[in-house]
This record gives C-alpha cells, structure tokens and sequence, in this order.
C-alpha cells in the first residue's frame, strides 16, 4: 500500500491507497515541531482501528508546503513504515512542463493539484484551492502548468478582519441569504461570503480572457462547496484533488532508496 501524506499549512492529512481506493484519510493540525514518534502514536491507532498494519505500507510520498514539518515527516516514514518517502518538487518526472520562471518556486500542492485534474477533467482548466491561501491554477490543453494567482484565505482574511478591527466579532463562514446585513455578524460575513464569491468569479473571467481556449473549473479545498452554493462558475468539486496528485506523481516516479538512521521499533502482536 502507498501512504500519501499532504502538509498543508492548516492541517497534515495522511492517507493510505491500496491501489483501487482509498482505505483510510486522517488529519491532524499542522505543528511543525510535531515529532515523528508523535505522529506515529496517532496514526498507527488509527490504522489499527481500520483494520490495517504499518507492515503493509510499502512505498511513501510526501507533499508540503511547511519544510519545517518534513524532517518529522521524513522520519515517520524511515522509523516507522521502513519506507524511504518519495518527497514532492518541481524537479521530479510531472508528466507536463511547468511554464514558470521559477518553477522551484511553485507549491507543491498547486502542481499536485494540477497534475490530479488533468488527469481527471482534462484541459485547459482552473484548480481553485480553498486552503490557508485561495489559490488558482491554470493548466492548458496538453496539461502544462502555465501559473496562476494566490488570494489570501477566507479563513485568514476572517481572522485578520478580528483582529484588526477591535469592535469586530470572531465568526464563522456561511452563506447569507441576503447581500445587505442587517447587523455587525451578517455585514461580516456578507462581506467575505459574497466578496469572495465575487473574487472567485472576477479572477476566472480574467483568466478566461487571457487564455484561447475554454476553460473548465474545478475547486478543492474544504470550502469548496460552500462557495460552490454561490456561483456557477465553479463546474466540479475534487476534496480528494491533492491526495490524487501525490498518488498519480508517486506512481510517474521510482522509489527511493531507504535510508535508515535507527533500528526500526517492533510492532506489537
């Protein structure tokens, strides 16, 4: 079985494959001082609560955009799964070109979502990520990875607009059914709601405009549907786009060689 693992800025998901689904997906928040033996407590009773084994794990990939949590991370894989992780980066065999200036530069989670919805949908496309930054990835017809845009989240934008104004309320995401608010909570949340709405659907026409051919759009992120609700640019949800992605570039790429820095703990009977 192939373990997935996605550490997001938010959380880390863990996830395990058997190659014809998914058998578990876990999440945990993400704490970059986490270490790997805490990690482990956590998992391996999960996996024993779905009735499978670490000994049955035999090939990792690891995708992150936090490098503090991938030494962790990494050290899961060797101490406790004997698996050496293939880690996701712009200089492994993708499949399209990435037409950046700095592909070294592109999150992994974009090229992974890329990489999954191509694959999928079939291009030219738009991945919108609902995650700790809103982001857009644009993919053209052959699956080449052209760019995108990168829009704070509506979770980080929430809190930023509590924390900086000092008579404005904590609150939670929802879908208004009015745009005028009648009062503080559902102004806020009118605002983010419909704003990013509005967001959502003024970038894409932008894209759209930029690009020859029509595009199709298709959104992940735990938010996903919610702003889907909204509006009608948004053709299809994927929650599982970044998880396919690390399994699809695992399955284009050769497994490294285990490097093994301590005897492996015994598992108990």
């Amino acid at each position: 079985m192939l373990l997935v693992v996605d550490a997001g800025n938010t959380n880390v998901v863990f996830a395990v494959h058997d190659g014809a689904g998914w058998r578990g997906i876990w999440r945990i928040a993400t704490e970059p001082q986490r270490t790997s033996d805490e990690y482990a407590v956590w998992l391996l009773a999960l996996l024993a609560h779905s009735r499978l084994s670490a000994k049955t794990v035999k090939r990792a990939v690891i995708g992150t955009v936090v490098p503090a949590a991938l030494y962790h991370l990494r050290r899961l894989c060797r101490d406790w799964f004997a698996v050496e992780p293939l880690i996701a980066r712009s200089s492994l065999d993708w499949g399209f070109e990435i037409r950046v200036d700095q592909p070294a530069e592109v999150g992994a989670d974009r090229l992974l979502n890329a990489l999954a919805a191509h694959q999928r949908y079939q291009g030219p496309l738009v991945v919108v990520d609902f995650g700790t930054a809103t982001t857009f990835d644009v993919v053209d017809r052959e699956g080449a990875y052209l760019g995108g845009v990168i829009a704070p989240g509506v979770n980080l934008s929430l809190e930023a607009l509590h924390q900086a104004a000092a008579r404005l309320p904590r609150i939670g995401i929802g879908r208004p059914q009015m745009v005028i608010g009648r009062s503080t909570v559902p102004a806020m949340q009118s605002g983010i709601y419909w704003g990013y709405v509005g967001l959502i659907e003024g970038l894409i026409a932008r894209i759209r405009a930029e690009l020859p051919d029509p595009v199709k759009v298709v959104a992940t992120g735990g938010l996903a549907p919610l702003f889907a609700e909204g509006t009608q640019v948004i053709g299809q949800i994927d929650p599982d786009l970044t998880l396919d992605g690390l399994r699809l570039l695992a399955e284009r790429n050769r497994t490294p060689t285990l490097h093994h820095d301590r005897p492996r703990l015994a598992e108990a009977d």
